[in-house]
């Protein structure tokens, strides 16, 4: 992901200005990155090592889902309608 793209997505979901540490940018970076990546799958089929990269950023966004919903089911709420999760 290039670093203005990267830049972007921090904007839009972060807390604050300085803020690229919540859980709501971490979901947000992940799930631009797995975007990307299932993209590279639909070329390169046989691509097994970067799939176990993705199966780990997909578990990992799942913690992060986990704990907002426990903590903050509004938050929660918020971030699976802007990102487009659960359909």
């Amino acid at each position: 992901m290039p670093n203005s793209e990267k830049q972007q997505v921090i904007k839009g979901y972060a807390r604050s200005e300085k803020d690229t540490g919540s859980p709501e940018v971490q979901i947000a970076l992940l799930t631009s990155r797995i975007n990307q990546l299932t993209e590279h799958f639909k070329i390169h089929l046989k691509d097994h090592h970067s799939r176990r990269g993705l199966l780990t950023m997909v578990n990992r966004r799942r913690k992060f889902l986990d704990y907002l919903k426990k903590n903050s089911t509004d938050t929660y709420k918020n971030i699976i309608s802007r990102l487009g999760l659960r359909k």
